[in-house]
């Protein structure tokens, strides 16, 4: 049945030379395995380290049904990249993942192992759910490798999250999902977050649509290469647009 459908995986990239060739390598890996259809959509923000031509050369092994590149000419945010990306997708489902290896690493293990994309596939199918999200916050997921300053941040942030929205998920401010492509579609023409309130933002607009959402425990482990993209700018970013969703929705 799985078969049947094609997966477009959303990957952001700015700064990610290092980590990009691995990923892709991951991801063809697990829906090859699968015997699963897929392609990768790269959207691509201008990186000054030279993941354009990394994506490039990537594409130009994989070939372009797998590999599609979407240059931008810099930093415009993660929701408007996931918004852009998805114009360009041709799947009727539709990963949003990070693209620095966090959500592909078994941290059970010293490989790499893509466990999870399976996992949602087999959840959604069972309950025919609109949206399967995945959770750090339930028992068999988890944070690995970071310093307790930013596991606090990370658990104070989904805790306003779920106090203020009751979204009825465990883990508001992930990143790792799967959706109906006419789903995500829906939802994206009322989203106003551009940055990373944009995750959040998305489950809230799904609530209120009353699309059916499924969790399944992750495993996040901090990036092996580069460096992250969360600082202070984003964090009032996120507080600001938590406030919006409040008075908002």
């Amino acid at each position: 049945m799985a078969a049947q459908h094609k997966y477009s995986v959303l990957l952001p990239t700015y700064n990610e030379r290092e980590n990009l060739p691995l990923m892709v390598w991951l991801l063809d890996k697990t829906f090859t395995e699968n015997q699963l259809n897929y392609e990768i959509v790269i959207v691509e923000d201008n990186s000054p380290d030279g993941t354009l031509q990394v994506a490039r050369d990537l594409q130009q092994i994989y070939g372009k049904d797998q590999i599609v590149i979407l240059p931008r000419e810099g930093k415009l945010g993660l929701g408007s990249a996931y918004r852009d990306g998805l114009k360009h997708a041709t799947g009727d489902f539709v990963f949003l993942m990070d693209a620095d290896l966090s959500h592909h690493t078994d941290a059970a293990s010293t490989l790499m192992q893509p466990k999870f994309i399976p996992e949602f596939i087999k959840k959604q199918a069972e309950e025919n759910c609109d949206i399967v999200t995945g959770t750090r916050y339930v028992s068999g997921g988890g944070v690995y490798g970071w310093d307790l300053r930013r596991k606090l941040t990370s658990r104070v942030a989904n805790y306003l999250a779920t106090v203020l929205l009751n979204p009825s998920v465990t883990d508001l401010t992930g990143s790792f999902r799967l959706y109906k492509r006419d789903v995500i579609e829906n939802i994206m023409s009322a989203i106003q977050g551009l940055g990373y309130v944009f995750q959040m933002e998305i489950l809230v607009r799904a609530r209120q649509r009353q699309y059916s959402i499924a969790e399944v425990p992750i495993t996040f482990v901090d990036r092996i290469y580069g460096e992250s993209k969360l600082g202070a700018g984003e964090i009032v970013a996120y507080l600001k647009g938590l406030l919006n969703l409040f008075f908002t929705t």
